[in-house]
């Protein structure tokens, strides 16, 4: 069974000086800015990579925790960064890295344990499945 979720984006103008907002099925995001000034310059508005980084931040913590289930663990907490590096390369623009940044409370959970599940659900999240990126973990186990 396929799930489908959708977005929608408009654009106006040319790239340095154009304008354009991001919405979303749910209205979570109804047309949130985004823009090169965002992206490149610190400016006002969201852009695509810190959304990346927040799919992915939030799609690893829900792996984890299911996979935290599976070996009968429960997590206190889960807090999940991530940093999207985007490179110039070939003339273009990649994301070319994402660091996961894990900090757990798993009463319960051995170090070994951990690394193992958090080093899986990094692998077996879905939104890690798409990105053509390196994608590396930093995993602390807080007691």
């Amino acid at each position: 069974m396929a799930i489908i979720k959708k977005a929608s984006a408009h654009w106006e103008g040319d790239l340095k000086t154009g304008i354009g907002s991001i919405s979303t099925e749910t209205g979570v995001l109804r047309e949130a800015p985004y823009g090169f000034k965002a992206r490149f310059e610190g400016g006002k508005g969201t852009n695509p990579e810190e959304l990346i980084g927040a799919a992915h931040a939030g799609c690893f913590s829900m792996a984890f925790s299911m996979i935290l289930e599976g070996a009968g663990l429960k997590a206190d907490s889960i807090d999940t960064n991530a940093e999207v590096t985007l490179d110039q390369v070939d003339g273009g623009f990649a994301i070319t890295a994402v660091k996961l940044i894990l900090k757990a409370k798993i009463p319960g959970a051995t170090q070994a344990q951990f690394t193992e599940l958090s080093n899986k659900a990094k692998e077996g999240c879905p939104v890690s499945k798409v990105l053509n990126a390196k994608i590396s973990l930093e995993a602390t186990l807080v007691s």
